[in-house]
């Protein structure tokens, strides 16, 4: 049985994996792509090269049966490599053991795999076609080829997922208002490159590790790819004072400054110029709506209702967490498409909002506490209340990464968390000052157990 037609806005990520989950249940999808066929013209670059999967878009991927497929084309990353201006470089694990790990992925390889997964479900797929317009009382769409020529296409059921610049927010918001709001996060970024070792050591740094050089209000990362390389992310100030991206403006004044604030870095990157220079600088932003859908004509989903910055590694893993609670309301033939979206709404706009705030509190972690002796003090009692009393306390990002969580409690439960390591901590500096006997009992005195934990 054919179920109702979908129209979805945008074949990446989120698109191509919902298109799947969408197609498996019996729905007849078509995709409208603005960019071309990345299986034949090659991944157009212009956003990160690679992301982090973590335990909630491996759950999705799960759903969709291609988890499997895509850890094949992964690298595990075991914690944050931390390398400080002076002393040694040093791994903080992000979770308990091997077991809980995040995995860097090539966005173009994964891009390319969902589409062939989605087609191969079933759905239909039209690249070059970019949506021009949107009547959303006749539910139809006009769509433009590289060539602009128009066309137009019925959409009684129409998803966007193409994205935080998305196309069809715009047309949904000139229909009635969506109460967007933007904020500007002020720090921009640029990527580089260390490429992969011509030896047997592929890798010029440890490869199960995502780097980072905190620098305070600055930081630099660095993910690794299967081949070898490691694609290299600076993290600035758009503006002001140095060092900004305004006082950096060329290849010459930012290898000045990476010998100086990056030295064991800049080796690791031989064509340091022509990547500064030939790179663009990205900017970074959250996106809040008030409204994801208009009545049951039109939803946004993924970054195109909520894009936020990426410091929780989250972004993704969000997005694809949207695609099975999308997909599980759809098919629920009791309710109509109207009552689906606004479940939808209900359900994911409080996490989306949640991981958002994370992902800022996350940046200023990175770049900052990650080398702070306060907060390595915290973590090291966090990291012994959680062997001791598992059943009372998680640290915040091994519930945001390594569990099916909502992100709205993560957040909640971490804050309470957080207060209670402050509390602990007060007249103490170090995590072994604490008593910890009396500090679990002060733990299951003030917090509840927590909730099943949904792994994979």
């Amino acid at each position: 049985m054919t179920r109702q037609a979908i129209t979805l806005i945008g074949g990446g990520l989120v698109g191509a994996l919902l298109a799947r989950l969408l197609a498996r249940r019996g729905f007849a999808v078509e995709v409208f792509e603005k960019r071309p066929d990345p299986r034949l013209a090659g991944f157009v670059g212009g956003r990160s090269i690679n992301l982090a999967l973590a335990e909630r878009g491996l759950q999705a991927l799960r759903t969709a049966g291609l988890a499997d497929d895509v850890l094949q084309r992964a690298v595990m990353m075991r914690g944050r490599m931390v390398h400080p201006l002076q002393g040694d470089s040093s791994l903080q694990r992000y979770g308990v053991d091997d077991s809980e790990v995040i995995w860097s992925v090539s966005r173009g390889s994964l891009n390319m795999l969902l589409l062939d997964a989605a087609e191969a479900a079933g759905a239909r797929f039209h690249f070059g076609h970019a949506l021009a317009d949107a009547d959303l009382d006749a539910r139809r769409i006009t769509l433009s080829d590289e060539s602009g020529t128009q066309r137009q296409h019925d959409a009684a059921v129409l998803i966007g997922a193409d994205g935080a610049g998305s196309a069809l927010r715009a047309a949904m918001d000139s229909y009635r208002p969506l109460g967007i709001r933007v904020e500007p996060l002020g720090h921009g970024y640029k990527e580089l490159e260390i490429p992969p070792g011509s030896g047997a050591e592929r890798f010029a740094i440890e490869p199960n590790a995502l780097h980072i050089w905190p620098r305070g209000g600055y930081m630099c990362i660095a993910l690794p790819n299967t081949e070898g390389s490691f694609t290299v992310t600076l993290f600035l100030p758009a503006h002001g004072p140095h060092p900004s991206f305004d006082t950096l403006a060329d290849a010459a004044a930012a290898n000045d400054f990476f010998l100086q604030d990056f030295p064991d870095l800049l080796p690791l990157i031989p064509c340091f110029a022509d990547d500064y220079d030939g790179h663009s600088v990205g900017s970074l932003s959250t996106l809040y709506l008030d409204h994801w859908h208009i009545d049951g004509r039109a939803l946004l989903v993924g970054d195109a209702a909520h894009a936020i910055v990426p410091f929780h590694g989250q972004g993704m893993n969000c997005g694809f967490e949207d695609t099975v609670t999308l997909a599980d309301l759809l098919a629920d033939t009791q309710r109509d498409t109207a009552d689906t979206f606004a479940q939808f709404q209900r359900i994911r706009k409080p996490n989306a909002d949640a991981i958002a705030a994370m992902a800022l509190e996350n940046y200023i972690e990175m770049r900052d506490s990650v080398a702070d002796p306060r907060y390595l003090a915290k973590r090291e009692l966090g990291a012994q209340l959680a062997a001791r009393a598992p059943a009372h306390f998680m640290a915040r990002y091994r519930m945001v990464t390594f569990t099916q969580l909502p992100y709205a409690y993560a957040y909640e439960r971490g804050r309470a968390q957080d207060v209670l390591l402050d509390q602990l901590l007060r007249s103490a500096s170090h995590a072994g000052d604490v008593p910890l006997d009396a500090a679990v009992s002060a733990l299951q005195a003030t917090l509840p157990p927590l909730p099943p934990l949904h792994h994979g």
